[in-house]
């Protein structure tokens, strides 16, 4: 079968389709057909060495897809096969075929195609853990999302604008603005204006709760407009550029990660919280099933989709990461393999 199988790091480049094995389920395991693989900054990250929860090169690239089971292995209902299916995993993804557990592959939420399937997962189960457990929104409450055009961010402004909250989100284009508001945010801000924080603070007069993907200083002046009892999720750090063969970004990537002292968050009422998916997944599997449940009541009474930015052939997976980079890209970029 075919897969983009990462051999070493590096650029986009480094990306392109090879004829791997296939994959045999084993054990309480699911053989699913993919048809869409959806893109994650993580496998950016993973691509360039600098994401710590990647495997031993080399291995298969993508963090979930959507497809068909076609095949179960020992232990598993045989009339699971030919269901749809969105697969969450920690590699694999992109490729024609992906053997995982069983309950890594949930059925199609209501009303979903094979591209929201590929779409939900990562990016809902991030926005809704960060706004609904971690900083615990309520009604009325006023949220920002930084980096609220991109998969996460589409993902927290719909969630947190049908739960009630005042949202504002920050992008970098008047498209992506637009694309904010008809999203359900009140207000959407510039983050290349340098008063854009100022701007923010004057509409609103201060943020409860802050779902922060980007790092540096836009964390800095996130903490700036906290009314007292706020909360900052923080669930990645998209503005690092670490290059390993430049120790001047190093210092810069040192500099620009989220951090913050307790004397600070004390004169504030503050609180600065951080997770990670993947980590929970592995050692709450049983909570986390709970959680998705939850979502996916909440999204499908609110009849809420995944916003599709754009979908790339298989074999172009390096343009879109390339396009994912660029910053010109918005909701979520799929890769269509089987669709």
């Amino acid at each position: 079968m075919r897969a983009i199988l990462l051999e070493k790091h590096g650029g986009p480049e480094v990306l392109a389709p090879a004829v791997v094995k296939e994959p045999v389920p084993g054990r309480g395991e699911v053989l699913v057909k993919t048809a869409y693989a959806g893109l994650n900054y993580a496998e950016i990250l993973s691509r360039k060495g600098l994401y710590g929860w990647a495997p031993k090169l080399p291995y298969i690239l993508g963090m979930e897809c959507s497809g068909i089971v076609e095949q179960v292995g020992e232990g598993v209902d045989p009339s699971r096969v030919g269901r749809s299916v969105m697969v969450g995993a920690k590699h694999g993804a992109y490729a024609e075929k992906i053997a995982v557990p069983e309950e890594s592959a949930v059925p199609l939420a209501p009303g979903f195609g094979m591209e929201d399937g590929a779409s939900f997962l990562v990016n809902y189960m991030t926005a809704w853990v960060a706004l609904f457990k971690m900083a615990k929104i309520r009604p009325g409450e006023k949220v920002l999302v930084t980096a609220a055009a991109g998969g996460v961010g589409t993902a927290a402004a719909q969630l947190a604008s049908r739960a009630g909250c005042e949202v504002y989100g920050m992008a970098g284009s008047r498209e992506k603005l637009d694309l904010i508001k008809s999203l359900g945010a009140a207000e959407s801000f510039n983050y290349r204006n340098p008063d854009c924080f100022k701007e923010l603070l004057g509409v609103s007069g201060g943020v409860d709760a802050v779902l922060e993907v980007v790092g540096g200083n836009v964390f800095k002046r996130s903490m700036q407009v906290l009314t007292p009892f706020g909360r900052v999720v923080v669930t990645g750090f998209a503005s690092l550029d670490l290059n390993r063969r430049n120790p001047l970004s190093w210092i810069k990537t040192w500099r620009d990660i989220p951090r913050v002292g307790v004397g600070e968050l004390a004169r504030g009422s503050h609180a600065v919280m951080s997770f990670h998916l993947g980590h929970l997944l592995d050692r709450e599997p049983g909570r986390m099933e709970l959680i998705y449940s939850e979502l996916e009541k909440f999204v499908t009474e609110h009849d809420i989709k995944p916003v599709i930015g754009k979908v790339f052939p298989f074999d172009q997976a390096a343009a879109a990461h390339e396009y994912v980079e660029s910053r010109k890209s918005y909701g979520k970029v799929l890769l269509r393999i089987g669709g």
